[in-house]
């Protein structure tokens, strides 16, 4: 049964939907999505903001997988930067 077109749009979160939804402060929502961290559109020229769900799922997911490699990198058992680009050869 085909969407009605009301329905299909409702896929759209307003800025407040965001913070509510990550919950942070609306301040924080405005950044990510003004640094370009979070895809978003702007409705008009100096309208509000539209973040499309699918955005801000994907926008989940990268954020576990940044979360993911920082904690692999921290339990690394690496001495130095050096040896993340040049692994020290075992010569034993």
């Amino acid at each position: 049964m085909p969407q009605s077109p009301a329905h299909r749009f409702e896929r759209f979160l307003t800025l407040a939907d965001v913070a509510e939804i990550l919950n942070v402060e609306l301040a924080i929502a405005r950044e990510l999505v003004e640094s370009g961290e979070l895809a978003a559109i702007r409705i008009g020229q100096v309208g509000q903001w539209r973040v499309e769900q699918r955005a801000l799922e994907d926008y989940v997911q990268d954020q576990y997988e940044r979360q993911r490699r920082e904690a692999r990198f921290a339990e690394s058992e690496f001495d130095d930067i050096a040896e993340l680009t040049f692994p020290r050869e075992d010569y034993s």
